[in-house]
């Protein structure tokens, strides 16, 4: 096993916090515990595409905020005086694990999202009430002097489709039932028994798409998932039907999505995760009356940021003291 390399010598070690996009990093743990022993940026913009390695050149150890920068292995090797990594959560798909203990690196994580489990399908039962009852519109034309320009659906009587029917998805199922629907499910290794244990109905694919008013997405990114709601699929829902992503943008074919929204095809798409994160301010979906965008909310609320932050510092001061905790195996990748 290669050693951990040695921390830096005669100065302070330099820290860099990614992607504090809110600017709120910084008062929401103990980073003065550090003082005296590390200067700490917080980096407020994406890194650069194409410069990463010159942003993170002379940074003795990184912090980030899940999966919003990657850290593959060539990356990694332009970065000789990087000697630890703080990932935030308990695992992260876009850091190449192998490069970095190959590399001497220490790759430390934090515990689960926590709360951020609860949020994101708060956030779900959000965008679904939002195009539901058109309060965007509503709300925007109240400002205007308007009154009750659009009518709105009743979720209760109605049938949530999920695709996906893990820890999120279960939940999902709880808070539809609430509302009075059907609840039906499909992925692709969810068993009839399975989806009963959590309040849904299986159904095929194509039977989900069709009958349902709302068809959300709950699956984790993978070779088997990766546009799992093609152009094909899309066709499939019915047309007044509304697409909700807060899973992973890829699950969806942009492209057809697009086109669905545009020509009517799809009523309309409440999306939270996107191919490209953080989505281009000309990118086509900003422009679509029938699409309500979320800048990926949906883990991000204070108490999880409060947990991943506080473990960041408790893990970036084992560090310093020459014994890091949390310690990520290379296979977690």
């Amino acid at each position: 096993m290669t050693p951990l390399r040695s921390l830096p010598a005669g100065r302070s070690a330099r820290i860099a916090v990614l992607d504090d996009y809110m600017g709120v990093a910084h008062r929401l743990a103990g980073w003065n515990r550090l003082a005296g022993r590390a200067e700490v940026s917080f980096l407020t913009a994406p890194l650069p595409v194409g410069g990463e390695a010159r942003a993170l050149a002379g940074f003795d150890a990184i912090c980030l905020l899940r999966e919003r920068s990657a850290m593959p292995g060539d990356l990694l090797r332009a970065l000789p005086d990087l000697g630890a990594i703080v990932a935030t959560g308990r695992a992260n798909r876009t850091l190449d694990h192998r490069a970095a203990a190959d590399l001497g690196i220490a790759v430390m994580t934090t515990t689960g999202s926590g709360n951020g489990i609860y949020a994101t399908v708060e956030l779900a039962w959000g965008l679904i009430l939002a195009l539901m009852r058109h309060i965007p519109q509503e709300a925007a034309a109240m400002r205007q002097g308007l009154w009750q320009t659009r009518l709105g659906q009743a979720l209760h009587g109605r049938t949530l489709g999920l695709i996906g029917l893990g820890k999120l998805g279960g939940r999902m199922a709880t808070v539809a039932r609430a509302f009075g629907m059907e609840v039906l499910a499909w992925s692709p290794n969810l068993t009839p028994e399975r989806a009963a244990d959590a309040g849904a109905q299986y159904a095929t694919k194509a039977e989900l798409l069709a009958r349902s008013d709302i068809v959300s997405l709950h699956l984790v990114l993978g070779p088997t998932t990766r546009g799992v709601m093609d152009a094909a699929a899309l066709a499939q829902m019915r047309p007044d039907a509304v697409l909700i992503n807060t899973a992973r943008g890829p699950l969806v074919d942009e492209a057809a999505l697009i086109a669905a929204l545009r020509s009517g095809r799809l009523r309309a798409a409440g999306i939270d995760v996107y191919d490209t994160e953080p989505l281009p301010p000309g990118h086509p979906l900003r422009s679509l009356p029938n699409a309500l965008l979320t800048p990926h909310l949906g883990y991000s609320v204070r108490e999880t940021f409060e947990t991943f932050y506080r473990e960041t510092v408790e893990n970036l001061e084992s560090w310093l003291d020459g014994a890091p905790i949390r310690l990520a195996r290379p296979e977690e990748s």
